[in-house]
Order: structure tokens, then sequence, then C-alpha cells
């Protein structure tokens, strides 16, 4: 147990010496301006509708490629300068920096949400909403697209620790990213795409504000395949790791 969190405090390090949680700021930054830009109709539930269309720019495109920027630049002094030889040759173990090298990324992806929030609260006071605030549809918005990215984080990990490049996990998420805005309207594709689930668990239940990317799906059958995922890409990351020669 020393041990790992001797890792946790070496890449916490490292991590807050980069700026890196500066590009948490970008997403959610951005989804204020489309709140804000948002028109709310009278007759129409303000609080599901700017959650919906702020999603669409935070969780569909921007949160899955920032899963991917955190796992690869949390491998990136390590594939400079042979930093894996010099950081395995100490005395922890293999399973103790995967872990704690994907904690940190959870961790970012946690923080990128609570800014996301802090966008969404924004966005209602400026519109003057009334309504009372919806903390069971938020809260569930929230920490469902932070679990929802869990399995994206574990899968960019594995592929980061494999390629010595920086760019190319990066491009990789991108390309595979991009694809979602066809993906989101496929009722059988979309639920075991794991750059389509964010979008999935973030947006509000089906009612008029949603529109046709609700959730048809229920968020309880979603989370048990956002789970299932998770578990198998991060066994499979850290096997491989293990198993990996440097």
């Amino acid at each position: 147990m020393n041990t790992f969190l001797r890792v946790l405090s070496s890449e916490r390090l490292k991590m807050s010496k980069s700026h890196l949680w500066l590009l948490a700021l970008v997403s959610p930054a951005l989804a204020l301006l489309v709140g804000i830009l948002t028109k709310i109709e009278p007759d129409m539930p303000a609080y599901p509708l700017l959650l919906s269309t702020m999603c669409l720019f935070h969780s569909l495109l921007f949160l899955p490629i920032l899963t991917g920027v955190y796992s690869s630049f949390i491998c990136r002094y390590e594939h400079v300068g042979g930093g894996w030889k010099a950081l395995l040759a100490l005395p922890v173990s293999r399973t103790s920096v995967f872990f704690a090298k994907f904690l940190i990324v959870a961790v970012m992806l946690i923080f990128t949400q609570l800014l996301f929030l802090g966008s969404y609260v924004g966005a209602a006071v400026y519109h003057g909403v009334s309504e009372p605030f919806p903390w069971a549809m938020i809260t569930r918005s929230i920490i469902g697209g932070w679990v929802a990215c869990l399995p994206l984080a574990a899968l960019q990990l594995g592929v980061s620790l494999r390629w010595v490049s920086f760019a190319a996990p990066l491009v990789v998420n991108v390309i595979f990213t991009v694809p979602n805005i066809l993906v989101v309207n496929s009722d059988k594709i979309r639920p075991y795409y794991p750059w389509a689930q964010p979008i999935q668990a973030m947006m509000p239940p089906n009612t008029a504000a949603s529109g046709p990317l609700g959730m048809n799906l229920p968020f309880e059958s979603l989370m048990i395949t956002v789970v299932g995922s998770f578990i198998l890409f991060l066994a499979a990351g850290l096997v491989y790791f293990n198993r990996q020669e440097i």
C-alpha cells in the first residue's frame, strides 16, 4: 500500500507540473457558451433542455477526446529517454504503476465533470430558470458520464502504454470518436460503443426537450454494459503491461 501511495504521489507531481488541467477547462467553457446561446421556450422544461444541448458538445465529442488526452499524457514521461526502465528498476510493482496512472486519469475526468456541472449551473443562472434545481437528474448525469468514461480510459491507457508515440493514441481516439455523430442514431450499436457511452449516460431521460437522443436504453442496463466493458479493458491492459518487455 505504501508503495502504491508513493507511485501515486509521483504521478500526481508529474501532472501538476504539466498544467494539463487547463485542457479540462475547454469543454465546460464551450458547453457554457452553448447553454447561454440555447433558446428556452416558455412551454419547455428548461433544465432537461439545457442539459441535452450542452451534452451534445461536451460528452459527444470533447469528453471522449479528453479521456484519450489524459491517458496518453500520463504515459508521456516514461516514453521519453528510457523512462520505463528507470521507473521499473525501482522497487515498485507494475500493477501499482498501472493503477496509479489509471487513478490519475479518473481524477482528471471527475474534475472535468465537476467543471461541466459549474457550467450547467452558470447557464441556468444566466437564463434565470425559476424551477427547482434537478439534483437527481444532474447527479446521475455527472456521475454516469464519469463512470461511462472509465472503460474508454482503461482502453486508451492500454494503448498508450503500448505505443511510444504520444500522438498515435490520440489520432486513434479521434478516429473512433468522430463516428459518434452517426453511432448515437443506432439503437443496436451505441450501447456497446465505448466512445458513445458517455453521451448516453449524460443525456436526460426521454422528454420533449431531450429529443431523439433521449435515453431509450434504461440507465441501469447501460451501466451494466459499461461496467462489463470496464472490467474487460482494465484486465486486458493490466495483463498486457505486466507481460510487456521494457
